[in-house]
């Protein structure tokens, strides 16, 4: 009761999960017509305790109708003199978003309203900067003795992948599944996990799932890598005709590489057809990764073993072999046993092509499973057990392939060329013979 013949009425209810009903009402016990303007904020005080990732949106964010998806870091609001406004909005919501929480306001999906992203540097009561994120809807008028009101709605809590789509289908609320950041590649992002969460309705573990999913990726790309292996089947029958211009011209090594691309065209094999399988991972990877990251469905998820979260890195270090010996690991020397894995399995697969004619080549091919084994050790785990587990069906498939094909397994050649010093070290010469 504000004193002057008015009373204000809010009514909140909460659904089993995160989703409030506010229902605003007037009463007007005047003998005049009041009108007022219905608005609701979300509002922040100082900056969220983490990180910036680059791979992920944490801020202001929103979708404001025909406006489309709207999104703001803090740090970027800070730096726009004026907030953005939307007016005459129809549909959508706006709120303030974290890695796994948010909090949300869902207007009347009817009604226009103006849309308002802001930062307020230094107006918090103690001298922080606040964010905020409000809507303002058209007036309201209330006659005498009448009694009127609006309502709306307010997300607080996990951004669930399930609960944000059954409130926006029960709901319609303007693309509010995209309060998960689904990132640009969302047409891949958004039916991998809906796979993901269908096979772990099955099998109850994230990891088992992601075993399954790699099998699927595979099946779904095996023509393409078919293809592609068949052309480094052909390209490992060429070995001898490539030694013989070797030898030919190993005086004039432009001649040489000529050549050696003209055989390349004239039998159509492509050269770098070895890093077709790695590419084709690639989009698959990203959205992977996405999921994995944003999506607190994957937090806390348990593989088996010392796995105890897909979405973290593998906890373990081989700098301390694993765990046996009583120190920890700079961080930046933390390497973990599915990275190793991994890193392995790569290496084994680069094995199985012949020998680059470039030696540039052949060092990238070198050198690209010590890169990816380094780079991969601070993602989540569960990333680095598709790679591994993916490296590990492409290994059997390019087998089977090159045996059908009849051509030459370069694997244990190239092995022995590798681990040559070392065999002479033992007492065995490279090609497999016994040495003085």
């Amino acid at each position: 009761d504000n004193g002057q013949g008015v009373l204000f009425h809010r009514t909140i209810s909460l659904d089993q999960d995160y989703m409030f009903k506010v229902v605003d009402e007037v009463e007007n016990k005047t003998n005049a017509e009041i009108t007022l303007l219905p608005y609701a904020r979300v509002h922040r005080s100082g900056h969220p305790p983490s990180q910036v990732y680059s791979v992920l949106h944490e801020g202001l964010v929103g979708v404001s109708g025909d406006h489309g998806l709207v999104e703001d870091t803090y740090a970027n609001a800070l730096k726009e003199s004026v907030p953005k406004t939307f007016e005459n909005v129809v549909g959508g919501w706006l709120g303030i978003t974290d890695k796994y929480w948010a909090t949300a306001l869902v207007p009347d999906q009817k009604t226009p309203y103006r849309a308002t992203y802001s930062a307020l540097p230094a107006r918090d009561p103690s001298g922080r900067d606040a964010f905020q994120t409000d809507y303002l809807r058209g007036a309201l008028a209330v006659p005498p003795g009448e009694r009127r009101g609006i309502e709306g709605h307010l997300f607080a809590g996990a951004k669930q992948a399930s609960l944000i789509d059954g409130y926006e289908k029960a709901l319609n609320i303007l693309r509010f599944d995209r309060l998960i950041d689904w990132g640009w590649f969302y047409f891949i992002t958004r039916p991998l996990f809906r796979l993901m969460e269908f096979i772990n309705g099955i099998v109850h573990n994230f990891g088992i799932t992601i075993l399954i999913l790699t099998v699927i990726v595979k099946a779904a790309f095996y023509p393409l890598a078919n293809k592609q292996y068949e052309s480094m089947a052909r390209m490992k029958k060429m070995q001898p005709e490539m030694q013989r211009i070797k030898e030919q011209y190993k005086d004039d090594s432009q001649r040489q590489q000529k050549e050696i691309f003209e055989l390349y065209r004239k039998e159509k094999i492509n050269p770098l057809a070895g890093c077709w399988p790695i590419l084709l991972q690639i989009p698959v990877f990203f959205a992977l990764y996405k999921v994995l990251f944003v999506t607190i469905d994957m937090r806390h998820a348990p593989f088996f073993g010392w796995i105890h979260d897909l979405s973290a890195p593998d906890p373990t270090s081989v700098f301390n072999l694993f765990g046996l010996l009583p120190f920890d690991a700079p961080t930046f020397l933390h390497l973990g046993a599915w990275p190793l894995i991994m890193g392995i399995t790569m290496w084994v697969q680069m094995q199985l092509n012949p020998p680059q004619p470039d030696p540039i080549q052949q060092q990238i091919f070198q050198w690209m499973p010590v890169m990816f084994t380094f780079l991969l050790a601070s993602f989540p785990a569960g990333l680095v057990i598709y790679w591994a587990w993916s490296n590990t069906l492409s290994i059997s498939q390019q087998l089977w392939i090159n045996k059908k094909n009849g051509a030459e397994i370069h694997l244990f050649g190239n092995l022995r060329r590798t681990f040559a010093p070392l065999l002479r070290l033992f007492g065995a010469s490279g090609d497999g013979t016994s040495g003085k």
